[in-house]
């Protein structure tokens, strides 16, 4: 075969074939290749998959692990914030009983009570008639906060002083408690800059609003209340069966 310049060029050798006069033998060693090239990436092809897999379980045992980790935390401290919440409700429940023991009233007691404000709350009797009729008026928790405050300066624990004061501080002074107790702004203030270190007078201030509140406001309508002239007339009526 000649060139396009009239040279002559030399003939290419003829492709080797197989033994079996097949295909060429450069085909063997690029098949070789191709079926290498596919066991390759066979399993990179399955890689992802197994790859999935394999994180699962390490997922599901760091998981696992962590989540026992933290149910046991979450366990201890729901169960410490239990106890705290039952040694609470122990102490609102053992100290504001719903109604003092006391014998009832005399009609020498019970007739004193319209002569001052202050012979009414002296006596378990007065405070537990004076109670009542504050639940008709939808504000015993004046009361209640007033008793609190009293069984608070009987305290010499520290820790139960701690203790009494954030109840009493939760339940009647938060303004995100249903039964809070009018406070001026002032009493307030002075309260929450003591809450860090209370004392067993820490809301002294307050009860003494509170008391003059309930002197100037609910004792005048308790005094000509159905609720107190019953009681005179049945304490009457068993003095003169007496």
């Amino acid at each position: 075969m000649r060139t396009a310049d009239g040279g002559a060029r030399a003939a290419a050798p003829p492709r080797a074939r197989g033994a079996d006069g097949g295909s060429p033998m450069g085909s063997e060693p690029m098949e070789m290749r191709r079926r290498q090239v596919c066991a390759a990436q066979g399993p990179a092809a399955s890689a992802p998959g197994q790859h999935g897999v394999g994180n699962r379980g390490s997922n599901a045992r760091c998981f696992c692990w962590c989540c026992c980790c933290s149910c046991s935390c979450l366990t201890v401290r729901n169960q410490e914030e239990q106890r705290l919440r039952n040694a609470s409700y122990e102490l609102r429940t053992e100290d504001l009983p719903t109604c003092e023991e006391s014998p009832g009233p005399t009609l020498e007691e019970a007739s004193a009570w319209a002569q001052s404000f202050d012979a009414l709350m002296l006596t378990a009797a007065g405070r537990n008639a004076f109670r009542e009729f504050l639940r008709t008026e939808f504000s015993e928790e004046n009361m209640l906060f007033w008793m609190a405050c009293e069984e608070l300066k009987k305290e010499a624990h520290e820790t139960m002083i701690e203790e009494k004061a954030r109840i009493i501080y939760e339940d009647y002074v938060s303004i995100l408690s249903p039964k809070e107790v009018s406070l001026d702004s002032r009493v307030r203030e002075t309260i929450n800059r003591s809450m860090a270190e209370p004392s067993p007078h820490i809301f002294d201030d307050a009860q003494l609003q509170i008391y003059t509140l309930m002197h100037r406001d609910s004792y005048p309508r308790f005094m000509n209340s159905a609720l107190y002239k019953d009681l005179l007339r049945s304490l009457s009526e068993k003095a003169v069966e007496a």
